[in-house]
């Protein structure tokens, strides 16, 4: 009987030991994305007048890419690089998509597949919180694109004080930015929230962790902080009331609920247990734009729209206790279109589309001793600027202008070496002409076409 018992024991554990190693082959994935935030606007990047203690905890459990970049230089392209792990022009997203809730094709095209329906095949329950900006037409809502929970709302931009959620629905929008006060959706309905928009969306995170805590799941939170309009609750204003100018102690507010929110869902995590079986990514959508909202982009060259490191490099950090180091600093460009690549490949799901990021995974442990990139690049249709990232150049190039920069010597990009080195300007160009062969035109209007997409559409609003 002892020896039975004993027996029954070692199947037990084993069998607990097993289901444990299952569902650490399936790791929950969070990504955990502000809205215009500067380089230097958290604490791990040497920020004082700003705390951001709950971001920090991210960069203190794990690594912080200090060449970290997005795949464009504003909002919508960015986060159609992030959602899909390709680099956006190549299915055509290279502005950022209007207000236009007729058009099917004003958006992230059907043929490209989202992060969270590439996890769902994997079995992950699947959620959006906060800003999508990837198209307003029904067809093109996060419930349709492989997130079975969305809560939040689809345009750009919106306000955040609920008593300025007046319209009911996008359709009795007027213009491009009436549709900032929208009711939040929850899923397919309108609802009627009663907090601050940044709180709302850390407490409905939280929640779901809660809820789903016996399940792999994929989080995306995009918050719309600290994207203007600058608004915040006297809570988080009364914190900075040092900072003498209104806008930067306000955006600093709007950060410091952002950095609450994210405090908040890692005790979640650590509560229920699920903080060594969970990767979360934090980064901004692209660089602050410091006239608009008074974000530092210090050391970095440039702001929001630049192909300077001001406009691409961002803050950018994941932990992955127990798996990835604690602590790190990884110098080596990384982009965001790495982490669509790293959280498939942790679930084991094979991608619909050939993606261009890579699993950081394995270059954070050790175990893959290489450099992720050998290129990084950005594309600005409209203007036809081009830029590329090597380990240790940066090339801007431009119709009747190109800059060069050693920039590893140089994160602030203040010397130009383009009319020195011919041979390396020629070199990098031609790299910049084989990529430019694989992307496409734009397949919608963009913000600055606003007035023209109305004159074609009339109708744009009407039901």
């Amino acid at each position: 009987m002892r020896y039975f018992v004993l027996s029954l024991f070692f199947v037990f554990s084993s069998n607990l030991l097993a289901q444990d190693r299952t569902a650490a082959d399936k790791p929950n994935v969070i990504i955990i994305l502000t809205d215009d935030q500067g380089y230097a606007d958290v604490g791990f990047n040497g920020s004082t007048e700003i705390p951001t203690p709950g971001i920090d905890r991210i960069a203190k459990n794990g690594v912080v890419f200090t060449s970290g970049y997005v795949s464009y230089a504003v909002c919508g392209p960015s986060r159609a690089g992030l959602l899909t792990g390709r680099y956006q022009d190549k299915f055509g997203f290279a502005k950022n998509p209007l207000m236009a809730p007729k058009d099917s094709l004003m958006g992230l095209p059907l043929s490209e597949e989202t992060l969270g329906a590439a996890m769902k095949k994997a079995g992950y329950a699947t959620v959006a919180f906060g800003k999508w900006h990837m198209g307003v037409h029904p067809t093109l809502r996060p419930n349709k694109r492989g997130f079975d929970e969305f809560y939040g709302f689809l345009s750009g931009g919106h306000r955040y004080f609920p008593e300025d959620f007046t319209l009911q629905d996008i359709e009795q929008s007027k213009s491009q930015y009436d549709a900032y006060n929208t009711k939040l959706l929850r899923n397919t309905e309108r609802v009627e929230e009663t907090e601050y928009l940044t709180d709302a969306l850390s407490r409905e995170a939280v929640d779901f962790v809660q809820r789903h805590q016996k399940e792999p799941f994929f989080m995306y939170l995009a918050y719309n902080a600290p994207h203007a309009p600058m608004e915040a609750t006297e809570k988080y204003l009364n914190r900075f009331l040092h900072i003498k100018d209104i806008k930067r102690r306000t955006y600093a507010a709007m950060v410091s609920a952002v950095d609450d929110g994210v405090g908040a869902l890692l005790d979640k995590l650590e509560e229920l247990e699920l903080d060594d079986n969970t990767l979360v990514f934090f980064l901004s959508d692209n660089g602050g734009p410091t006239a608009h909202n008074a974000a530092d982009n210090a050391p970095l060259r440039g702001f929001k729209g630049d192909f300077f490191e001001g406009g691409v490099r961002v803050p950018f950090a994941v932990q992955w206790k127990g798996v990835i180091p604690e602590g790190i600093r990884y110098d080596n460009p990384v982009i965001s279109l790495d982490i669509f690549s790293t959280a498939v490949a942790l679930a084991k799901v094979t991608p619909k589309n050939e993606l261009d990021g890579v699993n950081l995974i394995p270059y954070l442990t050790g175990e893959n001793n290489g450099i992720p990139h050998q290129e990084l690049y950005w594309r600005n249709y409209d203007t036809q600027k081009f830029a590329i990232r090597t380990i240790d150049s940066k090339q801007i190039l431009k119709k009747d202008e190109t800059y060069l920069f050693d920039i590893q010597k140089d994160i602030a990009e203040k010397i130009n070496l383009a009319a020195t080195q011919a041979e390396r300007v020629k070199a990098l160009e031609n790299m910049i002409k084989t990529w430019e062969k694989s992307l496409m035109d734009p397949i919608f209007m963009g913000l600055s076409e606003d007035k023209k997409y109305s004159e074609l559409h009339p109708d744009r609003f009407n039901k």
